[in-house]
């Protein structure tokens, strides 16, 4: 099973980005941007940055580490690796992929989020173990997220 990678991403006001997903024949849900790491990522970070750019037209500074899960999914064991980042610039007309072009994908709104537990438990957010790792640290993120500089940012 592809392992993946998420981003926790934070814009110039502190805000977490996500996406209500809004798919046919499904309950709306929520999600942090990332995907899968595809053969030709040099690095888990590489995939990161290709993932936001294509989701988001994002570009992304002050990529950190923060945790891998591992959990149970489709009969086997999925990997996230979990990074905060924030952001530097997003143009939605720069999306690309499958999910933009094909209407059955449904649609990827970006909402963004004040840093409250609440918020995350309020809503539907997939994967769960993600969600659960998100909620006991949000209201920490800023600053856990490394500067360029070597210190921690917030």
């Amino acid at each position: 099973m592809l392992p993946s990678v998420r981003g926790l991403l934070l814009d110039a006001a502190d805000q977490l980005i996500v996406f209500r997903r809004t798919v046919p024949s499904r309950e709306v849900y929520y999600s942090v941007p990332g995907g899968h790491v595809e053969p030709g990522d040099a690095s888990l970070e590489a995939a990161l940055h290709r993932e936001l750019r294509e989701e988001l037209g994002a570009t992304v500074a002050d990529v950190t580490p923060l945790t891998t899960l591992t959990y149970s999914w489709r009969g086997g064991r999925k990997t996230q690796h979990v990074y905060g980042c924030r952001l530097l610039a997003m143009d939605p007309a720069l999306r690309t992929g499958p999910e933009f072009s094909d209407p059955a994908k449904g649609r990827y709104e970006v909402v963004r989020l004040p840093l409250d537990p609440a918020e995350i438990l309020s809503r539907h957010l997939v994967p769960e173990p993600v969600a659960a790792y998100l909620a006991d640290t949000i209201t920490a993120l800023p600053h856990l997220i490394v500067s360029r500089g070597g210190g921690r940012s917030g």
